[in-house]
C-alpha cells in the first residue's frame, strides 16, 4: 500500500488526504493543532461557485490610487510592511490586467465548476448537511454606479460561464431580509453558492470522515519534516512516522517552511479579521456591503463580519481598522447586537502572483508535493484541487489541465 504524510489540517489538506485515502493510500494528517483551527475556521464561510474569476488587483491608476490613499477599506495596508509585499504584488498586478487574468481565468473557472461537486458527497458522507445551505448571498449596494458596474460583471460571467444571478431593487433586497433598516439602492442575489454556519466545523466532521475511513490524525510539527531514504519523515506526538511521499499543506506558512528544501516561492499574504456579534436582528443570507469591502454572514455563534485584506509585516500586531470601519458601516444596515469574542479573530489568506494555487510535485525531491495559495477560495476549493493532486500522485490524468498550476512556474 502506498502512503503519504499530508502536513496541515485545513480545508485543503483534509480533502488532500481523503482524496489519498479513496486511492488505497495509507494516509497520517498533521498538524499542530485540530483540524480546521486556522485559516479554514476564520473565513467568510461560503463555498463560491460563483467566484469563476480570480480576484484581481486594481490595474487602472484610479484603483491604485483608491488604496494608496485610504479611499477604501477593500484593502488597508502598513507603509512599513510594503518591503514584504512589494515583489510579489508588482507580478499580482501585473497579472491583474484584462489580457493576463483572462487566461488565468480559463484554468480558475475549471477548478471552481468542481468546487461545490466535490463537496457534496463529503457533506452526505459526514452527516454536516444540517451545516450547509444552498440559497446564495446577497450583495447590498450603496450607489448606482457600483451596482451598474456589478451588474454588468454578472451578465458577463452569466453568459461566460452560466452563473445565476437575480438583480434586487431596493423594495426587493428589503422583503427579502426584513431585518435590514437600510436596504440600499437594491443588490444582487447570487443563487448557486453554498453558506456554511461554522466552516470549522465542516473542516472537522470532514476529518472526522478521514479518521472513520482508516486515517491517522496526529499532532506533529511540520517542521521536523526530512527526507528519510527514499521516503519521507515527520516527528509527532506519537513518535516518528514515516512514508514514501509527503504533502506540503500548510496554506500561509508554506513558502517560508519550504525555503529549509531549497525552494524561494513568492506569494501574497493578505491577512483578514473577523468576528461575531449577537442580540441584534435577523440575517437571512449572507449580505457582502460593496462600498465598505466586507461580509455579514449568520452563523450558530452570531453575525460574522468578515473584513477585505489587509498587507502587514508577518510578525505585526493585529490592527483591525478594516473591521472598525466594517461594524459602523454594518450598523448603518442592521442591528448588529453585541460583539460575541474579546478580541476579533485574524488569520492570512496565502495568494499566489498569479492567483492559482500550487498544485503538483517539487521539482527537486522526489516524493514532495504542493498543495497550497488559494487565496480568498481554500474552503471553497480545497476537495477540487485535493483530487487533482491525489490523482497526480496516483499517476491518474485529472480531467482538468492544471500546468498552470505546477510548482515548476516558480521554479519549484
Amino acid at each position: 500500500m502506498r502512503s503519504a504524510i499530508v502536513l496541515g489540517g485545513g480545508m485543503v489538506g483534509v480533502g488532500t488526504a481523503l482524496h489519498l485515502q479513496s486511492r488505497g493510500w495509507s494516509v497520517a494528517l498533521v498538524d499542530r493543532r485540530e483540524p480546521g483551527r486556522e485559516t479554514s475556521y476564520g473565513n467568510a464561510g461560503i463555498i463560491q461557485s460563483e467566484a469563476v474569476r480570480p480576484y484581481a488587483m486594481p490595474y487602472d491608476l484610479a484603483g491604485v490610487l483608491d488604496i494608496a490613499l485610504a479611499r477604501t477599506n477593500d484593502v488597508h495596508y502598513r507603509l512599513m510592511a510594503l518591503p514584504h509585499h512589494v515583489k510579489p504584488l508588482l507580478r499580482y498586478w501585473w497579472n491583474s490586467f484584462p489580457a493576463r487574468h483572462e487566461v488565468l481565468t480559463r484554468t480558475y473557472a475549471q477548478l471552481i465548476a468542481r468546487a461545490a461537486p466535490e463537496h457534496e458527497p463529503l457533506i452526505q458522507a459526514a452527516g454536516a448537511g444540517n451545516l450547509v445551505r444552498r440559497d446564495g448571498f446577497r450583495v447590498l449596494h450603496r450607489t448606482q454606479a457600483q451596482f451598474d458596474k456589478e451588474a454588468k460583471e454578472a451578465e458577463a460571467v452569466g453568459r461566460a460561464f452560466g452563473v445565476k444571478f437575480k438583480l434586487l431593487s431596493a423594495s426587493e433586497l428589503a422583503k427579502a431580509e426584513p431585518g435590514l433598516t437600510d436596504s440600499g439602492i437594491g443588490g444582487l442575489h447570487w443563487q448557486e453558492p453554498w453558506t456554511v454556519s461554522d466552516p470549522g466545523s465542516l473542516v472537522t466532521s470532514y476529518a472526522d470522515l478521514f479518521v472513520k475511513r482508516g486515517g491517522k490524525l496526529l499532532v506533529g510539527d511540520a517542521t521536523t519534516l526530512v527526507q528519510q531514504g527514499s521516503g519521507w519523515a515527520v516527528t509527532t506526538q506519537e513518535g516518528r512516522i514515516e512514508a514514501e511521499a509527503a504533502v506540503v499543506a500548510l496554506g500561509p506558512w508554506s513558502p517560508e517552511f519550504l525555503k529549509r528544501f531549497g525552494y524561494d516561492i513568492p506569494m501574497v499574504r493578505k491577512r483578514g479579521y473577523h468576528r461575531h456579534y449577537s442580540g441584534g436582528a435577523p440575517l437571512d443570507l449572507p449580505l457582502r456591503d460593496a462600498a465598505f469591502g466586507y461580509l455579514m454572514n449568520p452563523m450558530a455563534k452570531g453575525v460574522r463580519i468578515t473584513t477585505g485584506a489587509e498587507l502587514s509585516s508577518p510578525a505585526a500586531k493585529p490592527t483591525p481598522v478594516q473591521l472598525g470601519k466594517a461594524e459602523a458601516a454594518a450598523r448603518q444596515l442592521i442591528d448588529l447586537g453585541k460583539p460575541v469574542e474579546p478580541e476579533p479573530w485574524v488569520g492570512t489568506r496565502p495568494c499566489m502572483p498569479d492567483m492559482l494555487p500550487v498544485v503538483g510535485p517539487a521539482a527537486r525531491h522526489k516524493g514532495l508535493w504542493l498543495h497550497f495559495g488559494h487565496g480568498h477560495q481554500g474552503f471553497t476549493l480545497g476537495p477540487a484541487t485535493g483530487r487533482i493532486l491525489a490523482e497526480l500522485m496516483s499517476g491518474e490524468a485529472p480531467d482538468v489541465d492544471v500546468a498552470a498550476c505546477a510548482p515548476a512556474r516558480f521554479g519549484a
